[in-house]
């Protein structure tokens, strides 16, 4: 019962008008204590009670993508990855029984506003060669089938530890401007560290994919099961390869400076549902 009541009282503070948010974002800060943390906006995760059941039911978004769900029988509850392309409003989920039964779930979506940056950069730095683009859609394609991946739920403790020692150089949600050309959000946050310094796993997990790609240089993606993936880019090098499982704290790389980027650093993200959320629900400080 614990449990249930710390759930209900962290959906209520999220579901307090705007005018009372900043009261919400303080109360919310010293309650929760399940991970990820319940944030309804573009970015940012649903924690979605769906009731006591005997088995554990299916869930799936409006596009009909396969929802982690976690509990036992006295409560389940679906986590939703909200993308940060989604409009304020309301969105749905449907639910499926043992026994065959639909219901949909509504929640709805609060607006969030992220940080942009203006940047004045030479032009061959925005503009792809038609090699490069090539090279581009072929990876694109291939992580398309990365992030699809769906195993069976393994974990119902997801509070991750930081992959990486070091400061947070840009933040998840961060929109930059390029020449005056708008780029998608920054889907992962970023954590400045010396290279070659150990990347770590942040949960159990599986090797499903490493690579070295044209953005984002040497990469690693786990499987933590249930649609939940974990995603590590510009590494120096790779210490695993393809089906190893991996403990919480086992090296997995090296940060580096691969693919595009300035500096060495450790691009970290995390995907629900086909969706990158911000690592920060997940992490506790």
């Amino acid at each position: 019962m614990h449990r249930r009541s710390l759930l209900l009282a962290t959906t209520s503070l999220l579901a307090l008008p705007a005018a009372r948010a900043g009261a919400a974002s303080t109360s919310a800060s010293k309650a929760p204590d399940v991970w990820p943390h319940d944030a309804r906006v573009p970015g940012g995760v649903a924690r979605l009670s769906l009731g006591p059941s005997a088995a554990r039911p299916a869930a799936r978004t409006e596009g009909d993508v396969p929802l982690l769900v976690l509990g036992d029988a006295i409560e389940w509850t679906a986590l939703v990855g909200i993308p940060l392309a989604a409009a304020p409003g309301t969105s749905r989920i449907t639910v499926r029984a043992e026994d065959g039964a639909e219901r949909q779930i509504a929640y709805t979506v609060a607006p969030k506003r992220y940080s942009e940056q203006r940047l004045k950069v030479a032009p061959g730095t925005v503009d792809l060669s038609p090699a490069d683009q090539a090279r581009y859609e072929r990876e694109r394609a291939h992580q398309a089938t990365v992030m699809a991946t769906f195993t069976d739920p393994r974990l119902q403790d997801l509070q991750m530890r930081v992959p990486v020692p070091g400061r947070r150089s840009s933040s998840f949600g961060l929109r930059r401007v390029f020449n005056g050309q708008s780029r998608n959000p920054h889907s992962g946050m970023d954590i400045a560290a010396a290279t070659g310094t150990p990347v770590l796993a942040p949960l159990p997990g599986r090797v499903i994919d490493t690579g070295d790609y044209f953005f984002n240089g040497g990469t690693v993606w786990l499987d933590h099961g249930g649609g939940l993936l974990t995603m590590y880019c510009h590494l120096s090098r790779v210490d695993v390869k393809v089906g190893d499982a991996l403990k919480t704290g086992e090296r997995l790389a090296a940060v580096g400076a691969t693919g595009r980027v300035t500096g060495p650093h450790l691009h970290w993200g995390v995907m629900l549902n086909r969706t990158m959320v911000d690592p920060a629900l997940f992490i506790a400080g």
